[in-house]
């Protein structure tokens, strides 16, 4: 049996090479989408120029209707879910929290934790042995500001992947006996195009020489580790987290 992913926000950043390398490792891999179809495909043909399988799925996570609708399309076009990276995530631009309105927070919390919990929810419905499934492997993709906080720039960003790595610790518990591995890795600085939309688009280059190893991380540094995490080598480990911070 193919093993088959979807990774969500896969058509740009870190979920681009998580599919490009899940694809290279024999995956048959859903990039998702919200808005850039452009960027999705390019991933998806730079994948079937490579000899693998890969579909584009336009979907927004934070809307439960598109969820359901993305793992159909996944049912329809590629077989049977093995494989879930939860990778969108958005933020807003830098601010304190007494900047902060409920829309933002909203917007945040829709995004990075309402969609992570129902992709986990369609996932586990198909993968779990409870439902007649064959097991599988989820990799939620958090981040080091859960446990730094962010201060003074996205602690409600902050304080969704925090939440995000209680969903993880209590579902990798919940279906441990059902076939099903849960994991996380959290991201430190890492040379996205997300620190653009916070209002800072070098803020790698800012703090990079800061940390330990004094550089920013690249987007395959935290693939790798999600397809290990994903992998058989893994198989073992769950309700675990892999740091990918460069000692942050």
């Amino acid at each position: 049996m193919d093993n088959v992913l979807i990774v969500t926000g896969g058509g740009r950043g870190i979920g681009a090479e998580t599919a490009r390398l899940a694809a290279a490792r024999g995956y048959a891999v859903c990039v998702n989408y919200r808005n850039n179809r452009e960027a999705a495909n390019g991933v998806v043909a730079a994948i079937r120029a490579g000899g693998g399988t890969a579909v584009a799925v336009g979907a927004d996570v934070a809307v439960e209707s598109e969820v359901v609708r993305l793992f159909e399309a996944v049912d329809a076009q590629l077989g049977p879910l093995t494989a879930l990276v939860n990778n969108a995530g958005i933020l807003e631009t830098q601010a304190r929290v007494e900047q902060i309105d409920a829309a933002r927070v909203d917007r945040v919390f829709a995004t990075n934790v309402r969609g992570p919990f129902i992709c986990a929810r369609e996932a586990v419905r198909r993968m779990s042995t409870r439902h007649g499934g064959a097991g599988g492997a989820i990799v939620n993709v958090s981040s080091r500001a859960a446990q730094l906080g962010a201060p003074g720039e996205y602690v409600d960003y902050a304080a969704s992947k925090a939440a995000l790595d209680a969903l993880t610790i209590g579902l990798a518990r919940e279906v441990a006996a059902e076939g099903i591995r849960v994991n996380g890795v959290r991201a430190g600085i890492i040379y996205t195009e997300i620190h653009a939309a916070g209002g800072e688009p070098d803020r790698v280059d800012r703090l990079g020489p800061t940390l330990p190893m004094q550089r920013g991380g690249d987007p395959i540094e935290v693939a790798r580790a999600i397809l290990w995490l994903l992998s058989d080598e893994a198989s073992y480990s769950t309700a675990s987290f892999i740091d990918v911070a460069g000692g942050r």
